[in-house]
């Protein structure tokens, strides 16, 4: 029998995966490109930090729609500060986005160690909550969507500039809150990994399938067999990449003689 209250489950939650891959899957072929590949975790971390700042101070908290701008502002000093960097220190670039990561992550973890669903809210940070996405969640990430796909398609050439960044911080905040850390990075990732060494001509919607594909048997996955949903998409993501990478990519293991 076709379950209706399934349905209504998991349409919400696949629609958030299919606007986290619109802009998830072109600005990941970006970082790829400019070999940051840390800059989504460093960048989806510090967001969760302006998430938790607000959540502990009761006079943010209670500011309307404080828990979007307040992790959009740290967001985009994270990717200013990281612009800053790529400038006057791009020979070590990549490893101090990965301080900088590991440094928001410590800071995450001390400022909760004391608060009584510290640990909760830091579960729902990095894993997030994708299974229990409901349609008014995503008005506002559907608009930014939009917005940041209609800015590329007319001016391609702000995704080699400094505006990558701005443009980066705040898809990235939107979707912290509604995936999760893992799933931000590994939706950024994997898609362009995918299809990073292959010679296709159409790269880009390759991608996108691949994405699409993780998304949607992750998300059915979870909902069968009861498991975190952000957890098994990663999963889902990370197999169809590698199965992609074997069937059709130029990346198989050669052994000389």
């Amino acid at each position: 029998m076709f379950d209706t209250d399934l349905l209504s489950i998991l349409l919400p939650a696949l629609v958030a995966g299919i606007l986290v891959l619109s802009t998830h899957v072109l600005l990941g072929q970006q970082v790829l490109k400019r070999g940051i590949i840390f800059i989504d975790l460093a960048i989806a971390q510090v967001a969760a930090l302006g998430a938790i700042v607000a959540h502990l101070n009761h006079d943010i908290e209670h500011l309307a729609f404080s828990h979007v701008w307040m992790p959009a502002l740290f967001a985009l000093a994270g990717a200013g500060f990281i612009a800053w960097l790529s400038k006057r220190m791009a020979d070590e670039l990549e490893a101090i986005i990965g301080c900088f990561y590991v440094l928001a992550a410590v800071t995450a973890m001390l400022m909760l160690s004391n608060d009584p669903h510290g640990a909760e809210m830091l579960k729902q940070l990095m894993s997030g909550q994708i299974l229990w996405v409901n349609w008014s969640q995503l008005i506002l990430p559907t608009v930014v969507s939009i917005c940041i796909l209609g800015l590329i398609y007319c001016k391609p050439a702000l995704l080699d500039g400094s505006g990558f960044y701005i443009m980066f911080a705040l898809v990235i905040t939107l979707s912290v809150e509604l995936v999760g850390v893992y799933l931000v990075f590994s939706t950024l990732i994997l898609p362009a990994l995918a299809v990073n060494k292959h010679k296709m001509k159409h790269k880009l919607p390759a991608a996108y399938l691949i994405g699409l594909v993780g998304y949607i048997s992750g998300l059915l996955i979870s909902a069968s067999f009861d498991l975190p949903s952000g957890a098994a998409i990663v999963a889902t993501l990370a197999i169809s990449t590698i199965l992609f990478r074997l069937l059709f990519g130029n990346t198989i293991l050669t052994f000389k003689r």
